[in-house]
């Protein structure tokens, strides 16, 4: 698996998740877009397998990547949903590349979010990424 093929699985599936609604304030991200442009990111995306040194797992715990509707609620975007046997490969690419690179999972997770959520907005820049 390339880091494009990584990048486009990812893109479908959070694009995939939309409309989403805040349980809080009930406001509604009818797209991806339209989510990255209203949220605030917060903290590090987070693959609990990956943390937990789970990487061939046949229960994944999944990754999270957190953010702020504008009213104060977290909201979260997951790999939950996804397929098992993608999940797994995933993880597997996930391993590969941070010991190839020399780099935590969560930072190469940050760069992936940063390549979705690029793509997301058509190639523009987010207002806070």
């Amino acid at each position: 698996m390339t880091e494009s093929e990584v990048l486009r699985i990812l893109l479908a599936h959070f694009e995939s998740l939309f409309p989403k609604d805040c349980s809080v304030c009930k406001r509604r991200f009818p797209t991806l877009r339209e989510y990255i442009q209203i949220t605030k990111r917060i903290g590090p995306t987070i693959s609990y397998d990956a943390e937990l040194g789970r990487w061939t797992t046949s229960k994944p715990l999944g990754t999270m990547a957190l953010a702020n509707c504008p009213c104060g609620s977290t909201l979260s975007l997951s790999t939950g949903s996804m397929p098992l046997p993608l999940r797994q490969e995933l993880l597997k690419w996930l391993k590969t590349e941070t010991r190839m690179r020399g780099i935590s999972s969560s930072e190469l997770l940050d760069y992936l979010r940063d390549k979705v959520r690029n793509e997301a907005l058509g190639g523009k820049s987010p207002n806070d990424s």
